[in-house]
């Protein structure tokens, strides 16, 4: 099987269930972010040592694609049927907040990314996944988009900020303040 089919050539994509938009459409901007955010949360994966961590940043990984799927589906297409996202898994995503957030000095000033090469790919993952949240939001504004891409993102960005300022602290790093 070839990677290439030569029908994007013409600057069109085709969506979950059929039709196509340009590759420049807000959804293909929405979830093509996802895409980018999902291959830094690999690197984050690959960088971070902790096996937990890891196997957590996977489940994330997992669920992002489930998101794509969400994303990519033609809303016209009514027997499209994508995979779920369950708000089971914002749950899980609250509770590694409130995990690590319980390990952590108060946070009292605005932090600067850094203090860990990788507490700063978190950071960078976080301010991709913002923007795929504007994506997902911006699409959401002209067509409803399934309410739990908006939450599960949200809640993602939060995680990562955590999670950087967690990695700062287990590899002896020192957080940046923010000091106007």
């Amino acid at each position: 099987m070839k990677i290439y089919t030569k029908t994007g050539d013409d600057g069109l994509t085709m969506l979950f269930g059929g039709g196509r938009v340009p590759k420049h459409h807000l959804r293909i901007e929405a979830y093509g972010t996802v895409d980018e955010l999902n291959a830094h949360l690999g690197l984050i994966a690959d960088e971070i040592g902790i096996k937990s961590d890891r196997n957590f940043l996977l489940e994330i990984q997992k669920n992002l694609f489930t998101l794509g799927a969400i994303l990519a589906t033609n809303p016209e297409k009514k027997n499209a049927k994508p995979p779920n996202l369950s708000t089971e898994e914002v749950e899980k995503l609250e509770k590694k907040i409130d995990h690590y957030t319980t390990l952590l000095p108060e946070l009292k000033h605005f932090i600067l990314p850094g203090g860990h090469k990788v507490a700063s790919y978190c950071q960078i993952a976080r301010t991709v996944c913002r923007r795929a949240e504007r994506r997902i939001v911006a699409l959401n504004e002209k067509v409803p988009v399934n309410s739990i891409c908006i939450l599960y993102i949200n809640r993602l960005s939060d995680f990562l900020f955590v999670l950087a300022r967690y990695i700062v602290l287990q590899k002896g790093g020192e957080e940046i303040k923010w000091l106007p």
